[in-house]
């Protein structure tokens, strides 16, 4: 290194890079913190086009080496996913108030889009309860399905539409981190709310209730249910709780013999099958047991031009597109990610949140609505012990037999059989263990969650959601206006550590040594010098105790990964504040781009070269010389005089 770009104690002075390197490392780092493409570097033209075919398009990676010995295990992992997605869709349409049939095609398309595009072998495609509930809210302020349900039809394919175009932009603009504003804590509670507003809505498949409010908060539910009590049937309840047992037992048996995985995924459909059967041999409809009626034969027709964007109705279409847009690739995601790490794999965010808003955008125009990848039918694609994509290009074709030949029997099914169907699964997002360990261990994650879990129950999904997320946000900017800062003391002559973690430490007599440990912004800088003011304040009166003054303050600066102007305007005022108080400040390893700005403000200049280090234990040693050779001066003085 040229002695131009080196000065005192080793550090370096090199010039500021220029505005386009610095902005070009920043993108970097924002866009692309996990580098995907450095397999691509050092290869030859031709190489570096197939592996970015294959990164941009997964299929073209595993379907080369596909063989049959992996078959075996994604056609089982497809059956049984099927089996499970057959009930799911039809129970999961019926929760929207959409035709049952929409649920059926919801798992027939999109599977095969995901194949293609998507870089999870676990992730088994198909509606989510929480998704439909908070789509179905959202357009019913606008239009009720009994009353116009072709508009209705439109508006659900409208947001699923949305939905896909904002996936798919996060995913190629390489925004994946906004998804991360989701906080594992506000999942939990708005996971756990949705779970006790469904099961409660139920309730009137459960009871046989024909008349219902649309509203999805507790209060108007439970009135509901009470109000139209004389609507009660006994022999919808009793079927139905029979069937909820029945699937609480699978669920049991699933926990205490993970082996029996399959006992839990075909009980939903075998519950599809009995209710289709006691419907059709004893006449169901004849003792107040509802059925879901006619379902036709075919695949999914075009639906492409349904969509609308007529200014009276489009608004809802929107919002519900964009809420549900992040809340699914949330649980998608989150649910790829641990399901990979079990096998101590790795995804791309990225690419997932591309393949889910492709197969949302071709879902639009195939009569579908919103899908991901759900934590049921993922767990059982998991441990069915799929290997590869396949298991969905499986689960698909399983869907298009169901639609081209099976699909009119299942008309015959009970309401009641997917009200407990529903229900069952439902009670399993309702995880009381983890808010307990919430509580036990962070108050603040716990009232993050009971937020979103009593707003989506007491008031909407879509405000429940937001005040959770508005409080993480609020807790967030908390830690960035209020960053931490401690006083460092020597537990030997090279560690430093805090004195308020290890209160037995020593400081050192006329030295002030402080850590910074976040960005110096705009939001922080008032607290960062009153702070550092108040720590020398109250440094000071302890020192005049001893009867020694504080000469020197270190700050060190290791953790102070960025500055803006704001920022160094706020070391300037507390440069002529210690001045004032005849203390010297000491900067300690400003890191590039700090040291960039502090050298471009000529704050380095004000304070001069001298006055930065490497080291607390260079700068400690520079300052002892310091105060050595002051007190030996004071002395002479006072003998003198």
């Amino acid at each position: 290194m040229s002695s131009s770009k080196k000065s005192l104690h080793g550090v370096n002075y090199a010039p500021p890079r220029s505005f386009g390197t610095v902005l070009k490392a920043n993108l970097k780092e924002t866009l692309f913190p996990d580098d995907p493409f450095h397999e691509f570097k050092n290869e030859k033209l031709s190489i570096r086009i197939l592996k970015g075919i294959q990164y941009f398009v997964p299929i073209f990676q595993w379907l080369p080496k596909y063989n049959l010995g992996l078959l075996k295990f994604d056609l089982l992992a497809g059956i049984t996913i099927a089996s499970l997605a057959i009930p799911q869709g039809i129970s999961y349409a019926k929760l929207a108030n959409l035709p049952p049939i929409i649920g059926l095609y919801s798992s027939f398309v999109p599977p095969l889009i995901y194949a293609v595009f998507g870089s999870s072998k676990h992730i088994a495609v198909g509606t989510v309860a929480t998704c439909s509930l908070l789509v179905a809210e959202s357009i019913q302020e606008k239009v009720k399905p009994q009353e116009n349900m072709q508009l209705y039809l439109s508006l659900f394919y409208t947001a699923t539409f949305v939905s896909g175009l904002v996936q798919t932009a996060l995913g190629v603009l390489r925004l994946g981190f906004l998804v991360d504003f989701l906080s594992h804590s506000t999942i939990t509670g708005f996971m756990g709310g949705t779970a006790v507003i469904i099961c409660l809505q139920q309730l009137k498949g459960i009871l046989g209730l024909k008349h219902f409010t649309s509203h999805t908060d507790v209060v108007h539910v439970l009135s509901s249910i009470f109000e139209n009590k004389k609507e009660w049937t006994w022999q919808c309840a009793v079927v139905g709780v029979i069937f909820l047992v029945f699937l609480q037992l699978s669920r049991y048996v699933k926990k205490k013999k993970p082996n029996l995985f399959w006992v839990s995924a075909i009980a939903p459909i075998i519950v599809v099958i009995l209710g289709c059967l006691f419907a059709y041999l004893f006449h169901a409809e004849k003792h107040g047991i509802a059925i879901v009626g006619e379902l036709s034969k075919g695949i999914n027709p075009p639906s492409i031009h349904l969509l609308t964007f007529n200014p009276e109705y489009v608004y809802v279409a929107v919002k519900a597109g964009i809420i549900t847009a992040i809340v699914s690739l949330a649980e998608g995601i989150a649910i790829g990610r641990s399901f990979s790490i079990m096998d101590n794999e790795q995804i791309d965010g990225n690419k997932e949140m591309v393949a889910i808003g492709l197969m949302n955008i071709a879902g639009s125009f195939t009569s579908c609505y919103l899908t991901t990848g759900p934590f049921s039918k993922t767990a059982v694609n998991h441990n069915a012990g799929c290997k590869t994509q396949m298991s969905n290009v499986v689960m698909s074709l399983c869907m298009l037999l169901t639609l081209l030949f099976l699909a009119p029997l299942f008309g015959y099914t009970p309401l009641v059989a997917l009200s407990a169907i529903i229900m069952s699964a439902m009670l399993g997002l309702i995880d009381y263990e983890k808010f307990y360990h919430l509580y036990k261990t962070d108050k603040f994650d716990f009232l993050i969650c009971m937020v979103a879990f009593l707003g989506v129950a007491f008031i909407s999904m879509d405000m429940g959601l937001m005040m959770s997320v508005g409080l993480a946000l609020v807790r967030a900017l908390l830690y960035v206006a209020r960053p931490p800062t401690c006083k460092l003391g020597n537990i030997t002559e090279t560690v430093f550590r805090d004195i308020e973690q290890y209160p037995g430490v020593d400081g050192i007599q006329g030295i002030l040594i402080l850590k910074l440990g976040s960005p110096i912004y705009f939001p922080n800088s008032n607290y960062v010098r009153e702070r550092i003011l108040r720590w020398v304040r109250d440094e000071q009166s302890l020192e005049n105790s001893k009867r020694n003054e504080v000469e020197f303050l270190l700050l060190d600066f290791g953790g102070v990964t960025s500055i803006d102007i704001t920022g160094v305007e706020t070391l300037f005022e507390i440069r002529r504040s210690l001045d004032a108080k005849g203390i010297k400040i000491i900067l300690i390893n400003p890191r590039l781009g700090v040291m960039e700005k502090l050298i471009v403000t000529r704050f380095i200049d004000v304070i001069g070269k001298e006055s930065v280090f490497l080291t607390i234990e260079d700068a400690i040693e520079t300052c002892r010389f310091s105060l050595k050779c002051s007190s030996q001066s004071k002395r002479e003085d006072v003998e003198i005089a």
